[in-house]
């Protein structure tokens, strides 16, 4: 079968577009043909080396897929032959990856598409609003009046805090570019401030006068000091990016406000929190509550340059889904 495939850890330069043998399944696995790949920051992490997780060469990459299932093996009941599934944990911990026309999912990391759902949309959402419900819920423990501050709220996982966030009945807070604003308040932020002001933590503090309950941090800056200062009695701060970065912790003002600081790695997640997070993940994409904001459609023979382009920063919030059964006809795109 053709797939965007690695044989060493490294630049997009690596990635190939080949045949590479066709996956077996297991007992308690499902077979995929694959309909999209939808290409993520933490694939650019594994490929590179900078997320160390255990590959086996030739490798192929991706994390997510929407598929059809092709047949399931006897430990894996609920699942049949033309079914519509996605799955947002390929590529990594041993598991060979998605951007290829077959894979093989373990049952308990496959999801049945509601009806009625694109799978190409779908699968442009699923890592970010996976994510979010994980940052949110399982690590920040939100809860309904709470204050959830969430920063980079224009780009992929941030716009999909903002919405899960509301959806919970919290109070969202956002920081953004500019040009982003008017798309944060549409997702039904409260206070939408941008980043760049250099009057941005005097601005917090009027927005959140009774200070921040949750805040998740999706830029990568991670200033503890500012967030710190920012949080109420009990407050949270959920990491969720910037694996180099190194700032100052202030241990004092944390402590005595009883408050906490959690690093968050969706790749850690477990099966059962991944499952958790797929039922709410659903929900939402059949009520139409997730959308992506900008989806760009690609063969999968095109992985190494939207890999590249990824790392320069030039997809600036829009996703890029490879499609299997696309052939490259130019260098145009198609765009939603």
């Amino acid at each position: 079968m053709r797939a965007a495939f690695i044989e060493q850890l490294g630049p997009p330069q690596n990635i190939r577009y080949g045949e590479v043998p066709a996956p077996v399944a297991g007992p308690t696995d499902v077979l995929v043909d694959v309909l999209a790949v939808s290409v993520n920051p933490v694939d650019t992490f594994v490929r590179s080396g900078v997320f160390r997780t255990p590959v086996d060469f030739p490798f192929v990459i991706g994390r997510d897929l929407a598929g059809r299932v092709v047949s399931a093996g006897p430990g894996a009941p609920g699942f049949r032959p033309g079914d519509l599934v996605w799955c947002n944990s390929l590529g990594h911990g041993g598991r060979q990856g998605a951007a290829a026309e077959q894979a093989v999912v373990p049952a308990d990391r496959l999801y049945h598409l509601p009806a009625g759902v694109d799978p190409i949309e779908a699968v442009a959402l699923v890592h970010p609003a996976g994510t979010a419900y994980l940052g949110l819920f399982t690590h920040g423990q939100v809860r309904a009046g709470d204050t959830v501050l969430v920063a980079g709220a224009g780009g992929n996982v941030g716009s999909a805090l903002v919405t899960l966030a509301i959806e919970a009945g919290a109070r969202v807070v956002a920081t953004a570019a500019a040009r982003d604003a008017e798309y944060c308040r549409a997702l039904g932020a409260a206070e939408v401030l941008d980043y760049r002001d250099p009057e941005l933590g005097r601005l917090l503090r009027t927005a959140c006068p009774a200070g921040v309950d949750v805040l998740l941090d999706t830029s990568g800056a991670n200033d503890l000091a500012g967030a710190v200062e920012l949080l109420a009695p009990r407050g949270r701060v959920v990491l969720l990016a910037g694996a180099r970065s190194r700032p100052e912790l202030p241990v004092g003002p944390l402590y005595m406000k009883d408050c906490s600081i959690r690093g968050f790695v969706i790749s850690h997640a477990t099966s059962a929190e991944l499952a958790e997070a797929a039922v709410a993940v659903n929900r939402l994409l059949a009520a139409g509550r997730l959308r992506p904001r900008s989806l760009e459609r690609r063969p999968l023979s095109s992985a190494r340059e939207v890999h590249h382009r990824l790392e320069q920063g030039e997809l600036n919030g829009r996703r890029v889904v490879l499609l299997p059964a696309l052939v490259p006809t130019s260098p145009s795109t198609t765009e939603r």
